[in-house]
């Protein structure tokens, strides 16, 4: 992983006069969505790209020592050897990006990595997960626990009163907490973007938590009512890119939330693509949240190279 934001004094001339355009941003989600895909062996090649930027995640109230054990094993293993041996791809070590849980769950991902010799990161929800009302003592002794037991990935989730109240220096100076709390562990950003209110205010929190030392953006938990859509992942990459001319700093994002098919995984690299360049398109930099996303690559992958698709039982999560 790239050297850790350190972020830049709170400025707050960066966001006083941004207004967002939403005519003009719902105007290239439809070119988004009606974009055709990629095709045959290219689409195969930029599904197995899209494996590699997964955070294959779960965060349930049923997770177990045993079902973590599991994902991580999918983690390490995230392709039928069979259907990368099809595609000559059996010697590339493709991974997941990382493995995301709970903070009472990192232990045993940390041990569940180890057995099977991967050295892919663990990264722990935190922060009072995932509503953030909990006290600020409270979800920074969750970021420091989470360290201690393994975690090299923490993504955080905001107070969204403050955003909702304009509290933009509030707002900062709570993430440097996190940041400071983070040591050299990655801090990912969460916004709950479905509960900003405002496109407006979703670029000025995405300004605000890169300027706090956030080396990652991401749209949302998973559990609001609306998760990662196209229309706020846009104004979050602009947000992105205009961070970047203005410090030289290359901030990473992930969508998170509702990408569930192969076909939705295709578009966000597509965007990212376009909106970012090739220079996004990696780990360190573009990463997508999710739980069920994989078995929908596998499968598509599974029927490009065998012409037909798999039933449920050939393709087991682990």
């Amino acid at each position: 992983m790239p050297a850790s934001n350190q972020g830049t004094e709170f400025d707050l001339s960066w966001i006083s006069k941004v207004h967002i355009n939403q005519p003009a941003v719902l105007r290239r989600v439809k070119q988004i969505q009606t974009r055709r895909t990629v095709k045959n062996e290219w689409q195969a090649a930029w599904l197995l790209k899209a494996v590699t930027l997964i955070d294959l995640t779960t965060l349930s109230g049923d997770d177990t020592p045993t079902n973590v054990q599991r994902l991580c094993y999918k983690a390490k293993y995230p392709i039928r050897e069979d259907l990368l041996k099809a595609l000559n791809m059996q010697d590339k070590g493709i991974t997941t990006a990382a493995v995301c849980v709970y903070p009472a769950r990192v232990c045993d991902a940390v041990k569940a990595l180890k057995d099977v010799g991967c050295d892919i990161p663990v990264a722990s929800v935190a922060t009072g997960f995932p509503a953030g009302q909990t006290h600020l003592k409270t979800r920074l002794d969750e970021i420091r626990l989470a360290i201690e037991d393994g975690a090299k990935e923490i993504d955080v989730v905001i107070n969204r009163t403050l955003v909702l109240t304009g509290q933009w220096e509030a707002l900062y100076d709570e993430i440097c907490q996190f940041r400071k709390a983070c040591g050299n562990a990655h801090l990912k950003t969460i916004l709950a973007t479905g509960e900003l209110g405002s496109l407006t205010n979703v670029y000025k929190a995405s300004m605000i938590a890169m300027m706090a030392g956030s080396d990652f953006i991401k749209t949302s938990t998973g559990k609001e009512a609306v998760n990662a859509t196209f229309a706020v992942a846009i104004v979050m990459v602009r947000a992105i890119r205009d961070f970047f001319w203005k410090t030289g700093n290359k901030i990473g994002f992930k969508p998170a939330g509702g990408i569930r098919t192969a076909k939705d995984s295709l578009a966000w690299l597509s965007l990212i693509k376009e909106e970012l360049g090739n220079e996004w398109l990696k780990p360190e930099l573009f990463r997508i949240g999710a739980s069920t996303l994989l078995f929908d690559i596998e499968r598509q992958i599974y029927h490009h190279v065998t012409g037909r698709y798999a039933a449920h039982h050939d393709l087991p999560m682990a």
